[in-house]
């Protein structure tokens, strides 16, 4: 039996044109986010990632910010308008164009419905390889109250009945429709086409397509997934239930090819973080979208990482935060109350409590001292700051940007830096101390006295 389908083309309907008012929310419904991701993105990369050639989104009137999101995702993808809400089918067919140009398979999903995986997309096209002309995507039900059950007789898929429009025994049927199908491209226009919509709510459903192929004399059939992966979303609640699903998703994931969690319910993944082997990742670290993670590197806890790469054998934290534009280089150290962005550092290099660097590249084997600061912004623009290999920058340094520290330079604890210093000089910019003897006695004296009035 085939089930290579790089050689077939295929066409992936996204319907997206959903409103979502159980959301509570002025952002579209498939525009929330799973793991740094919209949910339109998981879809759209997993038909993408099942050999989907085309990718047609089918929107709502006025959404030319779910539009953005697809091109956003997809740069070829196309976006196509339902302009009238009258069922499922008919958004499909809003894709028309896009269906006429002729496609081995056609894959229709739904923007809200983010944890279905690459892999069952292609299951569902290897059985249209197989001489399926509608497959219907069905899972086991827990509690099949609402759901659309599918009938079957041996392989076929007869038919898709509503649980209003259900019969008593039907209603006994666990075997629910997860809404999604695949279609043949030779029979996909025709089929829609003879949807009709004689039922209460005069609106044209695709669950009709495979009792229509059957009186077409073409085959219908149905796979099936786990309820946990086709689960949609349609609120907050069963938003946070699918962030859940995705976060236990990656983590296992990243466990698998050799990441250390000591406590994985308490890390959060985005879907592109990239981690190496003999990874540990401490308790409750937060790990945003463009985030690469070589070998050997702790992730200490409670660190927030954001478009950041850390090189092999690195540190960082505990409450370190990597903001865009990071970049560690090997074994380098940063520590705990540590905010970095848009900064490197070579490897070796050590960055160990209290700072802030923003705007800056600091040399090999640096060392950056507890309460050092870059000034980086004047107020209009940011500036840089360079400092070399091997400088030392003390504690409580202030280094006012446009400025460099040259490799092996100094600067004394509690300078502020506002010219370039030289290699191996010191920078030394505080007043001069000065002792008054006597005074703390006569300053607890004079205190005494007045607490006692």
């Amino acid at each position: 039996m085939p089930d290579d389908n790089s050689a077939r083309s295929c066409l992936a309907i996204v319907l997206a044109a959903g409103e979502g008012t159980r959301m509570k929310s002025s952002v579209p419904k498939v525009l929330h986010r799973i793991a740094g991701r919209s949910m339109l993105g998981h879809v759209m990369a997993a038909v993408a990632d099942a050999g989907a050639s085309h990718v047609a989104v089918v929107i709502g009137p006025g959404r030319d910010d779910v539009a953005g999101e697809a091109a956003a995702a997809i740069p070829g993808a196309e976006t196509f308008v339902q302009r009238d809400r009258l069922g499922t089918a008919h958004a499909v067919l809003a894709a028309r164009a896009a269906l006429e140009r002729g496609h081995d398979d056609v894959i229709v999903a739904f923007a809200d419905t983010p944890l279905v995986t690459a892999a069952t997309f292609a299951r569902l096209r290897t059985a249209l390889a197989n001489g399926g002309a509608v497959v219907g995507l069905g899972f086991e039900a827990a509690d099949p109250s609402g759901y659309g059950r599918m009938i079957v007789a041996g392989e076929t898929l007869e038919g898709i009945v509503e649980d209003k429009d259900a019969t008593e025994a039907q209603r006994r049927i666990t075997l629910c429709n997860a809404g999604l199908l695949a279609l043949s491209g030779r029979h996909a226009l025709e089929i829609l086409s003879r949807i009709g919509n004689a039922n209460a709510q005069k609106e044209f459903y695709l669950t009709d397509a495979p009792a229509i192929a059957r009186t077409m004399g073409l085959s219908s059939r149905v796979l099936t997934a786990p309820e946990s992966e086709v689960q949609g979303v349609n609120d907050r609640v069963q938003l946070a239930a699918a962030e859940a699903a995705m976060q236990s998703r990656l983590r296992t994931a990243a466990m698998r090819a050799g990441v250390t969690m000591l406590d994985p319910s308490s890390v959060y993944l985005s879907h592109d973080t990239k981690i190496g082997r003999d990874v540990i990742v401490e308790p409750h670290v937060f790990f945003g979208t463009k985030v690469t993670v070589e070998d050997a590197v702790v992730i200490h806890a409670c660190s927030h990482l954001e478009g950041a790469r850390i090189g092999a054998g690195a540190s960082v934290g505990p409450f370190a935060r990597l903001r865009p534009g990071t970049d560690l280089g090997e074994r380098v150290k940063v520590g705990n109350f540590v905010e970095i962005k848009a900064t490197t550092l070579g490897s070796g290099a050590k960055v160990s409590h209290l700072t802030y660097l923003g705007d800056a590249a600091v040399g090999a084997g640096a060392n950056i001292g507890a309460g050092t600061i870059t000034c980086n912004y004047d107020g209009y623009a940011k500036n840089r700051t360079v400092i070399g290999e091997g400088a030392f920058i003390g504690s409580n340094s202030s280094l006012v940007a446009p400025v460099t520290v040259a490799a092996g330079g100094y600067v004394g604890s509690g300078t502020v830096v506002t010219k370039n210093v030289p290699s191996g000089a010191l920078a030394v910019g505080r007043a001069r101390q000065t002792n008054i003897d006597g005074w703390a006695d006569a300053f607890h004296v004079r205190n005494r006295d007045r607490n006692k009035t």
